[in-house]
């Protein structure tokens, strides 16, 4: 179950299999003119293979590598060699991700829609931290999580999934950003003549009005105690909610999404977009060995 090199492996075969016919004969995207020790194929699949077994360090990673599975990876490559080819191959990352959540969303007509803090240092050191400051844009801010009931410095993630938890698309926003103004970016987002269930942070008749009429997105969000003419959220509707929730826990249990190394925004991103795509190769395993597919502790135990 936690053997790395052959779950590498599996990796490597979903990679080579979605990519088969964008990569060459070294299973690289493009022509290098000296022959890297580690292809292309090679870098995503050992991305992703330390995150579906909770390694989180490139640090950690490297010294197992080194000391457990010398024999097995005899052309392992310098970290930072690693993590900047990483950066580099993040849309390959991104595709892999997407072409396979798609293929397991198809027909799905019902998605969920909600955020979770990402926290990039403590909040005592707010003012000292240099940690993803490179731009004024893409800096963190400080922000207030209503689950924690506390505030904290960082990025907020929002997050879209079908109803069976598998990924439809995401964005990382500034702390302080409301939940409601992601539902503009939902509009280009590919999502269409489906129905999207929130919580009361997406509540707002203009962005409902605005989805249904542009995309045919129809918004279904429980209503505030003190609104006039308060409807009944459907229970069915909680009972979908409860999946994106129990996929936050997984993130922040099994990926330690809240454990931040990364120094960069860049580098921060690249190990969000690495984190999903784990989770979705991992959902990928799970059915077609006819396991449930949210049993992602146990999709690689045969």
């Amino acid at each position: 179950m936690h053997n790395l090199s052959s779950n590498f492996y599996l990796f490597l075969d979903i990679t080579k299999s979605v990519f088969k016919s964008s990569i060459n004969s070294e299973d690289a995207f493009k022509f290098y003119p000296r022959k890297p020790k580690l292809s292309d194929c090679q870098i995503i699949a050992l991305s992703i293979t330390a995150e579906s077994i909770g390694i989180d360090s490139e640090n950690y990673l490297f010294g197992k590598l080194k000391k457990d599975y010398k024999d097995d990876f005899p052309n392992l490559i310098h970290r930072c060699n690693f993590n900047r080819r990483r950066k580099l191959l993040a849309p390959y990352l991104k595709q892999l991700n997407q072409l396979l959540a798609d293929e397991m969303n198809a027909g799905e007509n019902v998605f969920i829609v909600d955020s979770i803090p990402v926290p990039v240092c403590k909040i005592a050191r707010e003012k000292s931290s240099k940690v993803c400051r490179e731009n004024f844009e893409t800096a963190p801010d400080k922000g207030y999580s209503a689950v924690n009931k506390a505030w904290y410095f960082g990025y907020k993630l929002h997050l879209v999934t079908s109803v069976k938890g598998v990924f439809h698309s995401m964005d990382l926003s500034k702390a302080s950003i409301h939940d409601i103004h992601y539902l503009n970016d939902i509009k280009y987002s590919g999502l269409n003549n489906c129905t999207l269930i929130g919580d009361k942070g997406y509540l707002s008749k203009t962005q409902q009005s605005d989805l249904f009429n542009t995309v045919k997105i129809e918004l279904k969000t429980p209503m505030r105690n003190n609104q006039q003419n308060k409807e009944q959220f459907e229970p069915i509707f909680r009972r979908f909610r409860k999946r994106i929730e129990t996929l936050f826990a997984q993130l922040c249990d099994q990926f330690m999404l809240k454990r931040n190394y990364a120094k960069s925004i860049a580098g921060l991103s690249v190990r969000i977009l690495t984190k999903f795509t784990a989770i979705t190769c991992l959902q990928f395993i799970n059915l077609n060995n006819n396991k449930p597919l949210n049993h992602l502790k146990y999709a690689l135990a045969f």
